[in-house]
């Protein structure tokens, strides 16, 4: 037992390039930062023309040679043998100097800039995304996208590889942790916002992984199967509005197939959809390793591959030189990325590294864990823990004594000095892949120095929980008992359950019954299930917390903080009431037999590229993702989507709806407790069964904030787009005329105000 008492806290393939990588990046030399040359002055070097006048201006100056050179990657992930342009990140597309234009540097950013370490660098580790989806809070997502773009900058980088906006169809997804939840509208706003505050640093933000990538087994050869209709009203509409919100630089096309033709060769997707509805100005680029052709991938509308040229190198010259693609069409893709280079700022911001704001970043780090953490369970008012009547705490399991888990996979931010958890050891003769997806990472932000330093007078201890005997007696022997449960997620691999491990549970169980008082705080990626959920007095979501979140989650424990926080995403029963209870594995022809090919990197990315043989998956569930599933099955939930409590109560009334060119919804919020605290206030609306729509969508909310006692109006403008549905025989939107219902109140299952409305 350790005790603390008055204590101070002083990818399938772009995985395996990723962990190549990051041993030969090894080699690369840093060398010291070199002074920056006065820019010379071009032509389109004037601010005042529109970018894509700017980037016209360069196209014609540009020989075929040139222009190639922009549309794919130079490699970087063990194929260079000697010095190059690369900043040590995923990807980058070469310079050209004489006309001034810079490379574009690559790197993942989902929750932090990653795969530092090796170079000496820092970043911030955040909250992970579906967690920073759980405060509801798009001026967050700004912040937390405007964070990561300037550690970007600061290291050298010009491009995020963030921006995933995928709905979890499939929450065993092992990249659930990396996306923004199961609302589109919820999920558009906030990606949308991430890409804003992203790009509001002159750095190219981009949204993906588009589009229908929804698991990660087989992600290379699985077939998403879904009408157009349900793929518009959903996983597209989410990337409709983060594209409205954000006027996003780029597009990552996906791994997978779309109904019969991969995502980054699929003109539905990049050309019908992508360009022409959705008006979309940036550049198309491939997910490492996801091109699969050159004429059909060019026409289609992706613009570059990385992250190497095995088409969109000599190939494309080739096809370009025997009429296959024509040069208006390659000035089309340098179009693309040369505007994008124009509006982003990146051409006239040139990139300068730097040190990060290290103290800035914790500080954010902090507040967005503070608004990500979610009170799922407190009763007898359990929570908070407060000095005059708790004594005594243990904490239990989950490496509580020393960190908190982070999302593993491309996303993975090193943690500062390295693990504080040692990883498990590698299997041998396991390919560099399974033993890279296998490692968790765990960072050095220790819960049980945090609520030992947030209740000074309190006798606060630690006990592994690998013996379920010793962790019974020390809950026994406690005031109050936390239980730490994790579930480890990562790129390339889903998860088999939304169960915890056994031992887990059987902990949990032996906690509880040894302590009425027992808390249980969950840090994971994806909902887990709770068999133990009516044997314990309280329960917190914590999910991967980041760099800052054992001190967010002691200030909420203590109540130095009220949660605010409410799930992005519906925590069900069991598997068996998913959409999919059984997870659709490929066949053994669907998946890379890595161990045959005697670890060779060249004949890996050689039979990536030619593709591997399709397997089906089928999204019958159609319009019916999350929530809308639940509801229209008619099936009991573990938590909903958008519940979640505070140490404080909310009362709703005085509900008014009034129809328009927007829809005016209004209502007063009071806060009937004793402690200030902020509620997010959600509108949902059922439409006309004429509508064939699930029974209700959310449509709108707003964070409230609430003194003791206090009252205020909430009044939401709902566009009507938001109430539209897709029309499939005219390729177009509408409003079903007939009576609508709207709906207000504390989550998708607590909705106290209703009235009718009627649309034309």
């Amino acid at each position: 037992m350790i005790t603390l008492s008055n204590s101070r806290n002083c990818t399938l393939c772009a995985i395996l390039l990723a962990a190549v990588f990051a041993t030969a990046s090894q080699a690369v030399a840093q060398g010291p930062p070199r002074q920056q040359p006065e820019p010379k002055h071009y032509a389109w070097s004037d601010a005042s023309l529109s970018p894509d006048a700017r980037a016209d201006m360069v196209i014609k100056e540009l020989t075929l040679a040139e222009k190639i050179s922009l549309l794919h990657g130079q490699g970087g992930f063990g194929g260079n043998t000697g010095p190059t342009e690369s900043n040590g990140g995923a990807g980058w597309s070469s310079a050209i100097p004489r006309v001034g234009i810079p490379a574009i540097q690559m790197a993942d950013s989902a929750y932090g800039v990653t795969r530092g370490a090796v170079s000496g660098r820092y970043s911030t580790a955040l909250p992970n995304n579906l967690a920073a989806a759980s405060s509801w809070d798009p001026q967050a997502a700004f912040e937390y996208g405007a964070l990561i773009g300037r550690e970007l900058r600061a290291e050298g980088y010009s491009m995020s590889l963030g921006g995933g906006v995928n709905l979890p169809r499939e929450p065993r997804n092992g990249r659930t942790f990396e996306y923004q939840g199961e609302d589109p509208l919820l999920a558009g706003t906030l990606a949308g916002n991430f890409v804003k505050g992203v790009q509001s640093e002159h750095i190219i933000g981009d949204l993906k992984h588009y589009a229908i990538n929804d698991q990660e087994s087989g992600r290379n050869a699985v077939n998403a199967n879904i009408d157009k209709r349900s793929m518009r009203e959903t996983d597209l509409r989410a990337f409709e509005i983060a594209l409205g919100v954000s006027d996003a630089a780029a597009f990552m096309c996906s791994y997978n197939r779309v109904n019969g033709d991969f995502a980054c060769e699929n003109t539905y997707l990049l050309t019908d959809v992508l360009r022409k509805d959705f008006h979309f100005q940036g550049f198309v680029v491939s997910d490492w390793g996801g091109t699969h052709s050159t004429a059909k991938a060019s026409h289609a509308g992706l613009d570059m591959e990385q992250p190497g040229k095995g088409f969109f190198g000599d190939a494309l010259q080739k096809a370009v030189e025997s009429g296959e693609v024509s040069e208006d069409e390659i000035n089309q893709h340098v179009h693309h990325i040369l505007r994008t280079i124009f509006a982003t700022g990146l051409f006239d911001h040139p990139v300068v590294k730097q040190v990060p704001d290290v103290e800035g970043g914790y500080k954010l780090a902090e507040d967005l864990a503070e608004k990500s953490i979610v009170l799922l369970k407190n009763s007898h008012n359990v929570l908070p823990l407060e000095g005059a009547r708790v004594h005594s705490v243990v904490l239990i399991g989950g490496h509580a004594d020393v960190g908190v888990i982070t999302g593993g996979g491309s996303a993975q931010v090193d943690a500062p000095g390295g693990s504080v958890v040692a990883p498990p050891p590698q299997q041998p003769g396991a390919n560099p892949m399974a033993n890279f997806l296998r490692r968790q990472v765990w960072l050095p932000s220790s819960p049980l120095r945090a609520l030992a330093a947030a209740l000074p007078s309190a006798h606060v201890s630690y006990v592994a929980g690998d013996d379920l005997a010793a962790a019974a007696s020390a809950a026994k022997s406690a005031d109050v008992a936390i239980v730490f449960a994790f579930q480890g997620e990562s790129e390339g691999m889903d998860l088999k359950t939304l169960d915890l491990a056994d031992d887990q549970n059987k902990l949990i169980e032996a906690v509880a019954a040894a302590n009425p008082k027992s808390v249980v705080v969950l840090e994971t990626g994806s909902p887990a299930t709770m068999p133990w959920i009516d044997h314990v007095a309280g329960v917190v979501e914590a999910w991967y917390p980041g760099i800052r979140g054992a001190e967010a989650l002691a200030n909420l424990l203590t109540g130095k903080t009220n949660p605010t926080a409410k799930l992005a995403i519906t925590f069900p029963k069991s598997d068996a009431d998913l959409p999919h209870p059984t997870l659709v594995l490929p066949p053994a022809s669907s998946q890379p037999n890595f161990s045959a090919m005697g670890g060779n990197i060249s004949d890996f990315m050689a039979l990536m590229a030619k593709g591997l043989p399709p397997f089906q998956v089928t999204y019958d569930e159609k319009l019916e993702v999350g929530y809308k599933w639940y509801d229209a099955q008619k099936k009991p939930v573990l938590f909903p989507f958008g519940f979640g409590l505070s140490y404080t109560t909310y009362a709703y009334s005085g509900l008014s709806v009034k129809g328009g060119d927007t829809v005016s919804v209004n209502f007063t919020v009071r806060n009937t407790g004793k402690r200030a605290g902020t509620e997010i206030a959600e509108v949902y609306a059922s439409l006309p069964d004429a509508a064939g729509e699930p029974p209700k969508r959310l449509i709108g909310w707003a964070r409230v904030e609430l003194g003791p006692g206090e009252s205020k109006p909430v009044s939401i403008a709902v566009d009507h787009d938001r109430l539209f549905v897709y029309d499939e025989a005219t390729d177009g939107w509408k409003v079903v005329p007939g009576s609508y219902t709207v709906m207000a109140g504390g989550s998708s299952q607590d909705l106290p105000l209703h009235q009718p409305i009627t649309l034309p």
